[in-house]
């Protein structure tokens, strides 16, 4: 079914606009068996497209309410479409992948049930909801007909607790040997004194150099504030200062935090660093030269550090953890309906290396025709514009009308962003809307430097490894 688009509605302001697209709109909530609540919103113009909404991390004792699109103007714009707005808030909050991925489908149930059938139904999310979006379509692929992973966990929930394992097994390891890397005791105090290691460590030459080190282990960029130019590639010590922030404010309170909350529900550590090679990942990792750098101007030692990291005692997992994170979830490059992902180049937390792990996986499986890679040249973590998602969500459809990928090109998408107007090229920072133009690239992301997925042989020889130990 081929849906025309039409003309942007004119919104001024963050909440203009609310009455034209509430016009019309019925809105379903509920409550799921399992504690969960869903939100759905219909237009009275319905295109018979489902959009299927997965949010991002809740952290544990934040409020967790239903939420079926990820900024209000998107929301707005897609409604006037004709668009139907669908999901839910998960059961719990933490690593919620194990309930998403059957909330989701209860609210694609209820919505047949109550709205009626879509003609078309795409799976889309943010961050945590990428890497749900992305297992809802491998794990139930004939309820979708698209899906669309924006700044997606996309290599798998191992491969992303392995590398934020190695980050903060450097760090410790170098920096502060009292903070615990698995098997957290107590979450906060943890954190704490991995934030006081880290604030005194920043002010010293050789400090800074080893924070360089840890965050090259999980490609951190040196770049922190979207409404910031980008610094210099040979700024390094301005690169270093934005790796600083990543840390502070993003990476550690996952890795010194909130790892106690996936470890509880997984019932033990599901990382490991046995056999890692830390001179090998640091060769290959896009902060090398920043590390190489700060190391020569402090008169540190890099290679008496990485004899220390390769000498340091290993973590070994918890194997029915590691297969409760594999089921929450790895991939496996099964996609059977058309795939566009959206990632920002400057995203510190969940790196844009995660679209190469992922891709992998789509490859070896033999599927790479029906996926295709979009970059956002921008800091942050799911800094879009609404119109740079309503770009690529605008051609992702297009590609379900024509059966061909087309409009790929950064500068078409730039195109159709603009073409949107000024209202929906804005990003949200320091609490303010500033005006932002799109900011499509060319962009090949490096290795991910940790991967782990359903296809690969070194995987594979990680789950032999794996039932080997139980046998014994």
């Amino acid at each position: 079914m081929s849906i025309p688009w039409r003309p942007a509605p004119k919104l001024i302001g963050s909440l203009a606009g609310r009455a034209d697209a509430e016009a019309g709109v019925t809105t379903q909530t509920g409550s799921l068996p399992d504690g969960a609540t869903y939100l759905i919103e219909v237009p009275a113009d319905w295109n018979h497209t489902l959009l299927l909404y997965s949010h991002g991390y809740t952290a544990p004792g934040s409020q967790n309410p239903a939420r079926n699109v990820g900024d209000p103007f998107t929301r707005a714009f897609l409604l006037s479409q004709g668009f139907a707005l669908a999901g839910s808030s998960y059961a719990h909050t933490g690593w919620a992948i194990q309930e998403a991925l059957t909330d989701q489908i209860a609210v694609l149930d209820i919505f047949g049930a109550t709205v009626g059938t879509p003609s078309r139904t795409i799976a889309w999310g943010h961050s945590l909801g990428g890497i749900i979006t992305a297992g809802l379509i491998q794990r139930c692929p004939h309820r979708f007909d698209a899906a669309l992973p924006m700044c997606g966990v996309l290599s798998g929930g191992v491969g992303t607790w392995n590398q934020a394992l190695d980050q903060a097994f450097v760090f410790q390891t170098l920096i502060a040997p009292q903070a615990q890397v698995v098997h957290i005791t107590n979450p906060l105090a943890n954190l704490g004194a991995a934030e006081q290691a880290l604030a005194i460590a920043q002010g010293t030459p050789e400090g800074r150099a080893r924070i360089a080190l840890s965050a090259a282990m999980g490609d951190t960029p040196g770049w922190f504030n979207p409404a910031a130019p980008e610094p210099a590639r040979d700024d390094f010590a301005a690169r270093q200062a934005n790796q600083f922030l990543w840390a502070q404010q993003v990476t550690f309170p996952f890795a010194f935090l909130l790892r106690a909350e996936l470890e509880f529900r997984a019932g033990g550590n599901p990382s490991w660093n046995t056999g890692v090679n830390y001179r090998r990942q640091l060769e290959r990792s896009t902060g090398r030269d920043v590390v190489a750098a700060l190391y020569r101007e402090s008169g540190l030692d890099l290679e008496a550090d990485l004899r220390t990291l390769r000498d340091a005692p290993r973590i070994a997992p918890d194997w029915a953890a590691v297969d409760y994170l594999e089921r929450n979830i790895v991939f496996d490059g099964e996609i059977h309906v058309p795939v566009l992902t959206l990632h920002t180049d400057g995203d510190g937390l969940v790196t844009p290396q995660n679209e190469t792990a992922y891709a992998h996986a789509v490859r070896e499986a033999g599927n790479d025709r029906r996926l295709r890679q979009t970059f956002v040249h921008r800091a942050g973590h799911c800094t879009f514009t609404p119109a740079e998602t309503i770009a690529a969500l605008q051609t992702l459809i297009a590609r379900l009308d024509t059966g061909m990928w087309a409009g790929l090109k950064p500068e078409d998408l730039n195109t159709a962003a603009l073409r949107l107007g000024s209202t929906f090229n804005v990003i949200a920072a320091g609490g303010t809307l500033i005006h932002t133009d799109p900011a499509f690239f060319r962009h090949l992301p490096g290795p991910f430097l940790r991967p782990f997925d359903a296809v690969s042989d070194e995987d594979h020889g990680r789950r032999d490894e794996r039932h080997r130990v139980a046998a014994e």
